[in-house]
């Protein structure tokens, strides 16, 4: 039988969140977070242009995100735009691509890892469902294998996914800027959030 101080040693290398007392762990008791990025890894991240490529194509993907869920939506509420709202989730899924592969090259770069690296780990997990989603989609879209309501519904399903992942890597760049102007000093805002 485990106790709770072996299932707390256990699952603190695979906890990530960032509120430890709504997960059950007393702030006290909480292990000293790890910073995201080392000195090293900070330094490579600046130095990088693939920083400001993912900076740049990230707002890009959500912009497109936004007007393909529109014509999507649209089409499963009317019936009409099938065309417009498949090409749409065709360029939404290319900018996936885009966006996966430049920052696969950028965690190669800062982290010494095509994916999966340390820092990201679970964002890289769930970007691998977000991934394999749109690819089931091209592929349906490509034999012909699905109708068109029940491939808006897949696009719907990988934008959901997508929309969970999104919102991972909104909290690790917060994350890293907590870190890099030392959170645990700053004093919180009425959310508690540092300020």
């Amino acid at each position: 039988m485990f106790t709770s101080g072996v299932l707390a040693k256990l699952t603190a290398p695979i906890d990530s969140c960032p509120w430890g007392t709504v997960a059950g762990r007393h702030a006290r008791h909480a292990p000293a977070r790890r910073p995201l990025y080392t000195q090293e890894e900070r330094r490579r991240r600046d130095a990088s242009p693939w920083t400001l490529v993912q900076g740049v194509l990230a707002p890009l993907q959500f912009a497109v995100f936004l007007v393909s869920l529109g014509l999507v939506l649209n089409f499963l509420a009317t019936g009409e735009g099938y065309a417009v709202a498949t090409a749409s989730v065709v360029v939404k899924t290319v900018v996936l691509y885009v966006i996966m592969v430049t920052g696969s090259i950028w965690e190669k770069v800062v982290f010494g890892r095509w994916l999966f690296a340390r820092a990201f780990f679970w964002e890289d997990v769930f970007s691998m469902l977000v991934l394999g989603l749109h690819t089931a989609y091209l592929a349906l879209l490509l034999t012909g294998a699905g109708d068109a309501q029940g491939l808006m519904l897949l696009a719907l399903a990988a934008y959901a996914a997508y929309v969970v992942n999104a919102m991972q890597f909104v909290m690790k760049l917060r994350a890293a800027r907590r870190d890099e102007r030392g959170w645990r000093g700053a004093e919180p805002d009425a959310l508690g959030y540092s300020k």
